[in-house]
């Protein structure tokens, strides 16, 4: 069964065009303006296609907090499909160790889950291994170094669920955490992290090439005995390989700050994120995570004393509007750093319209309202 795609504002990776999207089953088989054969056509002229949304770090939605087990993260994975996400990688902040263990099975089954509409990806823990001293809205708690006991049956039984690990490289000794991740397919992300270049540099040699949400609760330079020491931002301005995902919501970064991060590292290194809460997609004005609590205000949410910023109400479109219509980007170039970015990060056959990719595909308008989305083919949405 061939499925065509007719639309006259394709993102494609070769530009704009006006044409088909040729699916055969789950993948892509053609984008092109030439008529090939098909059995069944989706009519989507005048709306852009584009590549599904990928959001590497999200908490929740909808009501929905990831942490909460399978319902939860069908739920909550349903609900930001309708913004455009057609894969995600559910994120579980720093917690009794236990429990994110329990969180984990949670994600596992989901994946699995027959009532699940996108692709889940896998896990993305986000702790327990973290700075204290960059703790933001995680609980200091839970906070603790690399514990091998812990995370080692935990990668044994669930380490095809768990897709990426963010921690704090400071506290890793000799890198034998982030080389472990490494050794066992999962994606090591430096962040909650007050790391100098030292740290750095050994981390990104046992392979970590991510930083979590760049310029929140990420390290800058200090002096030691007047001699300045880089920290995580300025080693991930100054190294080309890493790559670094930022929360564009337009709260956490403002849009010159955006713009500049963008300028230094380039369209090709940076992943767009929500970094949402479970009250995204609500009308809540106040909420509870773990063993805090938090207020929703000015568009963003708040530890309740307003000290620091404790997550987004963001979903994926948000994103794309952030950068095209405050911090002035061209549409496919905030598309490629939500698609085409996280999918090489995460080594993922995705994020590309082009032959032999996933046919992961959403269409929208002028104001990225998402009227269509196909997963691995099949129209969901």
């Amino acid at each position: 069964m061939i499925t065509r795609i007719k639309s006259d504002r394709i993102l494609s990776e070769n530009g704009l065009l006006s044409g088909y999207v040729y699916i055969d089953g789950s993948t892509i088989s053609a984008v092109t303006d030439q008529e090939l054969p098909y059995d069944r056509e989706n009519d989507l002229t005048g709306f852009y296609v584009s590549p599904g949304f990928i959001d590497l770090h999200t908490h929740g939605g909808a009501g929905f907090d990831f942490i909460d087990g399978e319902d939860a993260v069908v739920q909550g994975s349903n609900f930001h499909l309708t913004h455009g996400t057609t894969t995600i990688l559910p994120t579980i902040s720093a917690a009794a160790f236990p429990r994110m263990c329990h969180a984990v099975e949670g994600i596992a089954r989901a994946m699995q889950n027959p009532q699940l509409k996108s692709n889940v990806a896998g896990a993305h823990l986000e702790g327990p291994y973290l700075s204290k001293i960059q703790c933001g809205g995680q609980n200091t708690a839970f906070i603790t170094p690399p514990q091998k006991e812990e995370y080692v049956p935990l990668v044994q039984a669930y380490g095809h669920a768990i897709a990426r690990w963010t921690y704090a490289p400071e506290n890793d000794t000799d890198g034998e955490f982030c080389r472990f991740l490494t050794e066992n397919g999962i994606v090591p992300s430096a962040g909650h992290t007050n790391a100098i270049y030292e740290d750095m540099l050994q981390a990104m040699e046992c392979g970590c090439k991510l930083i979590t949400h760049l310029y929140s609760c990420t390290s800058t330079i200090t002096r030691k005995q007047g001699f300045r020491q880089l920290g995580v931002l300025e080693t991930a301005m100054l190294h080309d390989d890493i790559y670094a995902e930022i929360i564009a919501d337009g709260r956490h970064l403002p849009p010159e700050l955006i713009r500049l991060i963008v300028k230094i590292k380039g369209i090709d290194r940076i992943a767009l994120i929500t970094d949402s809460l479970s009250v995204a997609g609500t009308e809540a004005k106040s909420g509870c995570a773990i063993g805090y609590s938090y207020i929703i205000e000015d568009g963003v949410c708040k530890l309740a004393d307003r000290s620091a910023f404790a997550g987004s109400i963001a979903t994926a479109d948000v994103l794309i509007r952030t950068l095209t219509q405050e911090a002035g980007f061209d549409l496919a170039d905030a598309v490629h750093m939500i698609t085409a970015v996280p999918a090489k990060i995460m080594g993922l056959n995705k994020g590309i319209l082009a032959p032999g990719k996933d046919a992961d595909i959403v269409a929208f308008d002028e104001n990225v309202n998402i009227t269509a989305a196909f997963v691995m083919g099949k129209k969901v949405l």
